[in-house]
């Protein structure tokens, strides 16, 4: 790396490679450009991808070198570009956990270097801008499901590698068979305690017979009005409050055809729901010792990312306390971008180049919840700014992916748009504190 770089731009989990469907890149032609606009530059600048450039967790009939040999002859346009960037601008990869293999082997350096690419293998690296410290990461090490517990040992591997190789892997080899390619997306459900939920989702609204589906819509969505209807008769039953009870039976009348088929339902329902009562209490018996045991084992955890995003929060806060010149600390792996202050330092998250998911529940029944797909591209810059450390936040625009079924939007609202990232943000002097300005910018 040259000593004069004045500039550092930070992209990663882009996951490329993988068996069949998982090959698919919906974003190269966006990754192509950025590379060619770095080619194009006069600036002193690096490319830093800290981990998971690749997913070689994700080969699961491909060992060693022909994972490589595989990416190569896959994706020549883009190891070319890196080959034709690299010329200009210094790029260097650091191992992640889905390409942790890059960790473990001296060919991967030799080989990439063939392509003007320094590999790094290191779980930290550090910069310098103005004067201060720039700590970078994957972030693996503090997911307890994905820390190598021997950095550098291609068999000591975490529960995660595991997880990608029978499950991701698997997927990948199994997605276009479906009605839909969707199984791909696997590798974009974070955390991954929700695969179970987002693949119920998936089975229901894609997979599943129409004729099923549109059979069981009705009892679903009316679901939670039979258990309204549960409490009118207890009303009723009890001599309570009748008149509840006589409103509905005179509305369902009234709806003649209509109101029949509606209390077909609600009776099928309250079968249902009587059924339900009865199992309830051995069923949470045995999902809470089945969860316990799995959380021993670190099959489960917190099911919230910010939960997830807070872990790395706190490690931010030690790395500070123990390291005063430290003014931005870098990380990617949860796949959620970020730029935030913690002690007058900033705290930022490189996100990914994946499709993301929001989750969301449908607004009537027990229908699956509906993941709605997203892109959101970015790269992150740092640089000196009149002695000061700049941050600046950049949005690759893409449109989102027109995945959602009919029957998905009919159930759901727009998701909400989540806070905004700022576009700019400072660390001021030796000690603080950090100017941003609130709006992303998005390229055109």
């Amino acid at each position: 790396m040259p000593t004069d770089t004045t500039r550092y731009y930070f992209v990663s989990d882009m996951h490329i490679g993988g068996d069949e469907a998982l090959a698919e890149v919906e974003f190269m032609d966006e990754l192509l450009e950025f590379l060619r606009d770095l080619e194009r530059s006069e600036e002193d600048a690096e490319l830093i991808v800290n981990g998971d450039a690749f997913g070689l967790w994700e080969f699961t009939e491909l060992e060693g070198m022909a994972k490589f040999d595989a990416l190569v002859e896959r994706y020549p346009e883009l190891f070319e570009q890196l080959r034709a960037t690299g010329e200009r601008v210094p790029i260097t990869f650091m191992p992640g956990n889905h390409d942790y293999e890059l960790a473990c082997y001296p060919e991967y350096v030799e080989r990439l270097a063939e392509y003007n690419v320094t590999l790094e293998q290191e779980v930290v690296l550090t910069r310098e801008v103005a004067g201060r410290t720039i700590w970078i990461e994957h972030g693996q090490q503090r997911d307890p499901n994905n820390e190598s517990p021997e950095f550098g040992n291609p068999y000591a591997n975490p529960p995660g590698y595991f997880v990608n190789q029978h499950i991701t892997g698997r997927a990948g080899q199994l997605s276009k068979r479906g009605k839909f390619n969707w199984l791909k997306d696997i590798q974009s459900v974070t955390p991954m305690t929700q695969i179970p939920d987002w693949m119920t989702s998936m089975y229901f609204y894609r997979e599943m017979s129409p004729l099923l589906r549109y059979s069981v819509v009705p009892f679903l969505l009316l679901f939670q009005v039979s258990l309204l209807y549960v409490f009118v008769l207890l009303l009723d039953l009890f001599g309570v409050w009748s008149l509840p009870n006589v409103l509905v039976n005179d509305a369902l009348q009234w709806l003649g055809v209509l109101g029949l088929l509606i209390d077909v339902v609600l009776v099928v329902n309250l079968v249902v729901i009587f059924l339900l009562v009865l199992l309830a209490i051995p069923l949470f018996f045995l999902a809470r010792d089945v969860r316990r045991t799995l959380e021993r084992f670190g099959l489960v955890g917190s099911d919230d990312p910010q939960e997830v995003e807070d872990r790395y929060t706190q490690a931010a806060r030690e790395l500070f306390a123990e390291h005063p010149d430290v003014a931005v600390y870098v990380y990617g792996h949860t796949h959620r971008a970020a730029v935030i202050e913690v002690d007058d330092r900033l705290v930022v998250n490189t996100g990914t180049w994946l499709k993301r998911f929001h989750r969301r529940s449908v607004l009537l029944g027990l229908l699956p919840r509906v993941y709605y797909p997203s892109y959101q591209l970015n790269y992150v810059r740092i640089s000196e700014a009149d002695g000061d450390v700049l941050v600046e936040y950049e949005v690759v625009p893409k449109a989102n992916p027109r995945e959602l079924t009919r029957l998905e939007s009919l159930l759901t609202l727009t998701p909400d748009t989540e806070p905004p990232i700022p576009r700019r943000s400072v660390v001021v002097g030796a000690d603080g504190p950090v100017e941003s300005d609130p709006e992303p910018t998005v390229l055109g």
